[in-house]
Order: structure tokens, then sequence, then C-alpha cells
């Protein structure tokens, strides 16, 4: 069996990298959603048209950093739920993922109590699971580091969080990023491996997996062990150059492949 299948690889990309990342070689491509795939329009939101015609199976940055999600009504949050998700709709593969990170977004205002503030994120979630089930899509919440937010920061927080709040349908995401800011086993990866709805990985200081170390192999692995055999996106910085973001990102996809490859050979 090979430890690191998966069922695509692809990158997480505004529209200024969309074309680059498809000539890279990119199995799928994982726009983000504010400020690019949905765009402001006076008091709303419309599609950016350059999506116009496409299809997607996974998306991130869900909430703009300046709509505070723990101390704004919660019908001004679902607004904007329902404002946004049909538009993510319009451009996505049935069933797709939307990863619910916006550290900004969610942080804890001065002064709210953590249990208070994890029931009004609770409520935030299923707001969002809600709306995206109307939209045929998925909602996987995102542990961030702390220096990001100050709610849910480990993947077995998170599990935690979703069961005590009865958000069944809602998976964790896993992010080699966070997860090592954070000092998290990768253990917690084959306890949890069926709950793991979606996969974001990179090296230290989001540059692409291979240029630091080779942790993310160990971090994939111990992912397919658990039992994950969903899509995988990688989370990077790339060189603000269209031509040397290509190739970086190439050599990336190649270096992760190659390890599956590998792996099928030593296992067949």
């Amino acid at each position: 069996m090979d430890r690191m299948s998966s069922s695509g690889l692809g990158v997480v990309a505004g529209a200024e990298l969309t074309e680059v990342v498809r000539r890279a070689g990119a199995d799928h491509v994982e726009p983000t959603i504010a400020g690019n795939l949905a765009v402001r329009d006076g008091t709303g939101w419309r599609r950016n048209e350059v999506y116009a015609g496409q299809r997607f199976p996974s998306f991130a940055v869900l909430v703009p950093g300046d709509l505070p999600l723990l101390n704004t009504e919660l019908g001004t949050v679902r607004s904007y739920f329902a404002s946004v998700l049909p538009i993510v709709r319009s451009v996505a593969e049935p069933g797709a993922t939307i990863v619910f990170g916006s550290g900004t977004a969610r942080n804890a205002p001065d002064g709210m109590a953590g249990d208070d503030a994890l029931r009004r994120f609770a409520e935030v979630v299923r707001t969002a699971r809600d709306v995206a089930a109307e939209n045929d899509l998925l909602i996987a919440a995102e542990p961030l580091s702390r220096s990001e937010t100050n709610v849910l920061h480990t993947v077995e927080e998170t599990v935690a969080f979703l069961d005590a709040h009865d958000l069944a349908g809602v998976g964790v995401v896993a992010d080699l990023f966070h997860i090592r800011n954070e000092g998290e086993s990768f253990d917690v990866l084959r306890r949890h491996g069926d709950r793991i709805g979606h996969v974001h990985l990179s090296d230290p200081d989001r540059r692409p997996p291979g240029t630091v170390d080779d942790v993310w192999r160990e971090f994939l692995a111990a992912l397919h062990d658990g039992g994950h055999r969903g899509a995988v996106s990688l989370e990077c910085r790339w060189a603000p150059d269209a031509d040397t973001a290509e190739a970086e990102i190439r050599s990336a996809l190649e270096r992760v492949r190659s390890v599956a490859a590998a792996a099928r050979t030593a296992t067949a």
C-alpha cells in the first residue's frame, strides 16, 4: 500500500497564480475566497469573473479579517455566508470542501472568556456548515497557530470542540505548518484520521515541501496510517515572478509525487 497516496495534489492560489499552478502540473487549484473569488461590491459581494466557467474541489480563506465573527451579530454573520457561499457553489465541484481558517476573523476579543468564545465560535461554524450544506459544500475547521488566532490551535483540540458542540459533518484540517508550530505529535493523525477533512502541506515559514527538511514525509505517512485518502494542497509562499513561481511549484509537486512513487515501488 502506498503510504503517501491521496486523491490529488493541488496548490492554494489566488487568481494571479491559477494558470501558473495549472501549467506546473497540479491536479487541482484551491482558490482563496475572501477578496479573491468573492470580491467586494459596495456593501455586498460578487464573483470575480476570472473564475467563470471553472470548477474547483476545495477553497481556502473563507472570511475576511474585518468581519469579527465572535462579536458580530449572528444574523450578520449568516448574511455573509448566505452571500458568499452561493458564489463558491457557482465554481465548485459537488461536495467541495471549504477550509475554515480565517484566524483574524475568529479571534476572541479582549475580555471574552475562553468557554464563551468556543460557544460562540460553535454557533458560527454551525451556521457556516448549514449554509454550506444548502449549497452542496462542506466545511472543514482548521486549527491555527497561536500567532494567528486565540481560538483552536491543535487537531486534538478541534476534534474535541466539534464533538462537544455536536458539529457533525464538519471535518478537521491537518496543516503541517500549524501542527509543527504547536508541537503536536503526528500520532494525532493516526488516532483521528477519519476526522481529517482536508490537508495543507508546507515546510516551515510556508516554504515548499522539501526545501527545508523532510518532516513532510513523516506527516503524510502518519495521515495515511490514520486512513486519510483525501486530497492534499500545498499552501506555500512562492516567488513573485510567475516563471520562477511555476518552476518552484513544479519542483515541489515532483518532490511530493516522487516520494509517493517510491513508496509504491517499495511496497509492490
